[in-house]
């Protein structure tokens, strides 16, 4: 008779985010020794890591490290929403997280060969997709740099951990309004911080857009150019975080929230899971 319980098969279960029958049967493999039973599990999802590398991941989390001046945040993935609130993964993610902030990696190509410990960023997620028997994939990572920061990381479901996360670099001192644009980025989403950075290709796509339509919609000849470049403007509120109208007052942009603060916006990261 194997010795452990129904209680110890659900503590390893919760512990690493393993299958009930596969962690049963690595306890009776182990004759209820959990650290064996723990190694067997890591043996043989290690075999299972290359036949999940086509599954999609969907759930996971997003988590921010500020060191030295940056702010990285990184979205680290996984198949379900079982493994995204598991202990295991979120202690991953927080091992993922201080090793790409130390080398203020800006790409997951770069995080991944971050060192973590005795390993490689890389290595330590296939070794803990082994244990855990999920496809885990740290999907972006994106260092930002300034004078001040402001993060929000924000609970999609209170069961969960955060699924969306912000991080905003800025001038100033009103760290309040900072982090209440943090949250406005959240629900929001936009893509570029002023219209000027939208590229000039994405703006003559839109523009093609809008004329056509625009003609579609019987508008004399005369009066296009003035509609279009009412239409543009509609478009770079919605793409530029300045041009935005403010979430908490839409009467005011999100520029001028910021000036009236005192602050500057220099830089912003938004990630959301599955994304």
């Amino acid at each position: 008779m194997a010795n452990f319980t129904i209680a110890d098969i659900k503590a390893l279960r919760e512990q690493l985010g393993t299958g009930m029958v596969d962690t049963k049967k690595a306890l009776e493999e182990a004759d209820g020794d959990v650290e064996k039973a723990t190694e067997i599990l890591r043996l043989k999802g290690a075999k299972g890591n290359a036949k999940r590398a086509d599954r999609s991941t969907s759930e996971g989390l997003v988590a921010a490290r500020e060191v030295d001046g940056k702010v990285t945040l990184i979205e680290l993935a996984c198949e379900t929403d079982f493994v995204a609130k598991n202990d295991r993964f979120i202690a991953l993610a927080d091992k993922v997280a201080d090793a790409a902030a130390a080398v203020a990696a800006d790409s997951a190509e770069a995080a991944l060969a971050a060192a973590a410990g005795d390993k490689t960023v890389e290595q330590l997620i296939s070794d803990e997709a082994a244990i855990i028997g999920e496809k885990v994939e740290l999907r972006r990572v994106r260092t930002l740099s300034g004078d001040a920061f402001q993060v929000y990381l924000h609970k999609t479901s209170k069961d969960l951990p955060p699924q969306v996360g912000v991080a905003v670099a800025y001038t100033g001192g009103d760290a309040e309004t900072a982090r209440s644009i943090a949250q406005h980025i959240s629900f929001a989403n936009p893509s570029y911080l002023t219209r000027d950075e939208v590229p000039e290709a994405e703006v003559e796509k839109e523009r093609a857009v809008v004329t056509e339509l625009t003609r579609q919609e019987g508008k004399p000849e005369a009066a296009l150019p003035k509609i279009v470049e009412g239409r543009i403007n509609a478009y770079f509120k919605q793409v530029a975080l300045l041009d935005q109208a403010y979430a908490k007052d839409d009467k005011q942009s999100v520029k001028q929230v910021a000036e009236a603060a005192g602050i500057t916006i220099t830089g912003f990261v938004r990630f959301k899971v599955g994304a």
